[in-house]
């Protein structure tokens, strides 16, 4: 069983930056591809980024390409997504989610995908 547990989220002005970070425990994280995705009040779960095992290989959606970028660290088991440009329109409860899928050929957009996810952490960004 894995447990994921996010952190980094708050308050930001818009055009400010944040960094979220996700530990995972139990299970064997160098064999987990990781995503982040993301849900605003009355709206759909989004999927905003995935980090392919190794970290060699990312996908980003289509809010977050260009001012997100999700890494990781294997030795630490961690995975962070560093947020810049950040818009009023991207808060939202951010979630770390893990997957036993490897990000190709298709690059785990659907949370469905994902085995084990984290609690969430609230982003918001003031206009």
């Amino acid at each position: 069983q894995v447990q994921l547990v996010e952190s980094g989220g708050g308050l930001v002005q818009a055009g400010g930056s944040l960094r979220l970070s996700c530990a995972a425990s139990g299970g064997t994280f160098s064999r987990y591809s990781m995503g982040w995705f993301r849900q605003a009040p009355g709206k759909e779960r989004e999927f905003v980024a995935a980090i392919s095992w190794g970290g060699g290989n990312t996908y980003s959606g289509d809010s977050a390409k260009g001012r997100f970028t999700i890494s990781r660290d294997s030795a630490k088991k961690t995975v962070d997504l560093q947020m810049t440009s950040l818009k009023p329109e991207d808060t939202a409860v951010y979630y770390c989610a893990a997957s036993r899928l490897p990000i190709t050929p298709a690059p785990l957009v659907a949370g469905t995908k994902y085995d084990w996810w984290g609690q969430g952490t609230q982003v918001t960004v003031s206009s």
